[in-house]
């Protein structure tokens, strides 16, 4: 049975691969499309489904003692399911995308195609602090990547039908297809050429369709804007560009120092009661942050500020308006805690959602402190949409997927002017101090990123390992100079390495250096190799990335270098060898 499914799969691959590899590219990103927009609409329905059936019974005039127990439930069911049945890491699904691309052949295994879907699911139904963009997108991402492997498709369109998948993800939660097509552009950093628009294009267009023949206009947010963009209002954007800015600066240096710390604790069931623990005193304390955050945000779109005080122990203070105000400002400061506490802990969820749910609460409170001033009236909603743009573009450094994402879901551009401004002012405000986002921060100070430089994404491609050279004959430094000469004789190379008898590095040999006494006969004997070697002027480490080695060739001046792991020899690695490298990544990676 196996034998004829085998040859079945085998017959279908040969039919399709007879088309040419762009029509079949095609092809399969329609595929891609409406199987990331069906896993999209699964996920935010059993997300949905999950959320609702517990706070069906919660009161909304109360303290309710369940917020303590549900997340840390949701949480430890998490980790037992990837400990179990997955048994690998699942969490960080945007970045994860980006190593796989840089140093994976954009090959995702195939267990990202569901292991996100449910380990998300139990995480956020259950009251996470996290949002399901991130899984999904990995989801969407593993879809397009295990397709193309079936299909035993080269790096650049695997690559590209990772994107595809991407963006059918966003395309379909959010019934945005431009936004989708440009966060594949801005954050997973594909190239904009013909080859790749019309297949994202595909993607995301098919994905929104399947989204919207499910679920129609209840997607994440079906919003109208009420009141035009009025060009007064242009000095408050501004200011809410800037101050969107340093929220986006302040979320990101929290959830990364949140996430280290927990990082330092090795048992996994330790990191789950301090997260849990901590998580549910924060919800407690905080409702609003128990989940995604979207059915906040969208209380805050018409007007109810009152959600911040439900089923909390403040709720008769509903009304008080600097009372509010302090709430505003202390659910900005402890959403960064909670998403970190989440993901640190063992849940699995994504920073989208968090990123919009500041970005609104920083926008509706900006709104109503200007109109704390009476000769000043400016929308709330618009500011709360508004400044979900802003936090997008700084914290995911992607002012355009920003701008595009509000001005989709409010069903047309009225508010594209102030867009533009926010999201402007906020992305060069996080550059000034943050030059990465936070899905890329890791990953650039590791080397492991790929960018839309292509000189710095083709040496991000290239691995120490695959350009070293080990073809050289190595000298004990108490040989002697007519030692030397015999290997000489049997070497095709001009430089030779010293090492002691288990391999430890001491100095290398050019042919060069010896070539005035290499004949004299007399010192044959009396010239050891340990005087004649040299120390170079670097090593390299095998686990160093290709910009670093580069870095050091041009410092040193150097044609070739040895590679040490510890201080052990394994060999060499020369200019010509990178060149040559260089040269084959560079066709692969490059459009045709």
């Amino acid at each position: 049975m196996r034998l004829l499914i085998n040859k079945l799969l085998n017959s279908l691959w040969i039919s399709i691969r007879r088309l040419g590899e762009r029509r079949v590219t095609l092809i399969l990103s329609l595929v891609i499309g409406i199987l990331s927009g069906f896993a999209a609409v699964v996920l935010k329905n059993t997300v949905h489904i999950t959320h609702a059936f517990l706070q069906e019974s919660l009161p909304k005039d109360s303290a309710n003692y369940l917020f303590l127990a549900l997340p840390a439930v949701g949480i430890l069911l998490t980790i037992l399911f990837i400990k179990f049945f997955v048994k690998d890491n699942i969490g960080h699904g945007v970045s994860r995308i980006l190593y796989s691309i840089s140093r994976q052949n954009s090959r995702l295994k195939s267990h990202n195609a569901y292991s996100s879907i449910v380990s998300s699911t139990m995480t956020i139904g259950f009251g996470g602090s996290v949002g399901a963009e991130a899984p999904i997108v990995l989801t969407g991402a593993a879809i397009g990547s295990n397709i193309g492997q079936f299909f035993r498709m080269n790096y650049k369109t695997l690559t590209l039908l990772i994107g595809c998948g991407a963006a059918g993800a966003i395309a379909s939660i959010f019934n945005a297809p431009l936004a989708g097509l440009v966060f594949t552009l801005e954050v997973l950093m594909l190239d904009l050429t013909t080859a790749s628009i019309i297949p994202l294009l595909i993607s995301a267009v098919s994905a929104t369709t399947v989204s919207y023949f499910f679920l129609g206009r209840e997607v994440v947010f079906a919003y109208e804007v009420v009141r035009p963009f009025q060009l007064h209002n242009i000095p408050y954007f501004v200011f809410l560009g800037i101050f969107c800015g340093f929220v986006s600066l302040y979320f990101m240096r929290t959830v990364m120092r949140v996430e280290k710390r927990f990082g330092k604790v090795t048992n996994p069931y330790k990191k789950w009661i301090i997260g849990s623990i901590a998580l549910g005193v924060l919800i407690f304390i905080f409702p609003p942050l128990y989940g995604e955050g979207y059915e906040v945000l969208h209380a805050l779109l018409d007007g109810r500020s009152s959600v911040i005080f439900e089923n909390s122990l403040f709720y008769s203070f509903q009304d008080n308006y600097w009372l509010l105000l302090v709430a505003l400002a202390l659910l900005i400061g402890v959403k960064a805690i909670a998403t970190a506490v989440t993901t640190g802990s063992g849940g699995v969820g994504g920073t989208f959602a968090p990123t919009l749910f500041i970005g609104g609460v920083s926008g509706f409170f900006v709104a109503r402190l200007i109109n704390q001033f009476n000769f000043i009236d400016v929308s709330e909603s618009n500011f709360t949409l508004i400044g979900m743009a802003g936090t997008m573009a700084g914290v995911m450094h992607a002012p355009l997927t920003a701008i595009f994402l509000i001005a989709e879901i409010t069903g047309g551009y009225a508010l594209f002017v102030p867009l533009i401004i926010t999201s402007t002012i906020s992305f060069l405000t996080m550059m000034y101090f943050e030059p990465h986002s936070i899905y890329t921060k890791g990953l650039a100070k590791r080397g492991e990123l790929i960018t839309h430089h292509k000189d710095k994404a083709v040496l991000t491609l290239l691995q120490v390992g695959k350009v070293i050279e080990n073809d050289f004959i190595k000298l004990n430094p108490d040989e002697t100079l007519g030692d030397l000469v015999k290997k000489i004789s049997k070497s095709k190379r001009n430089i030779f390495p010293v090492t002691t008898n288990d391999d430890v590095f001491v100095g290398v040999v050019s042919l060069d250096d010896i070539r005035p006494i290499m004949f004299d006969t007399e010192v044959y004997e009396s010239v050891s190799v340990k005087e004649l070697m040299n120390v170079p002027p670097d090593f390299i480490s095998t686990k160093e990335s290709m910009d670093s080695v580069m870095r050091k060739f041009e410092e040193s001046g150097a044609w070739n270098l040895p590679v040490l792991e510890g201080n052990k020899y394994v060999g060499f690695v020369s200019k010509s060898k990178i060149f040559s490298a260089y040269r084959d990544v560079l066709i692969q990676f490059s459009d045709e």
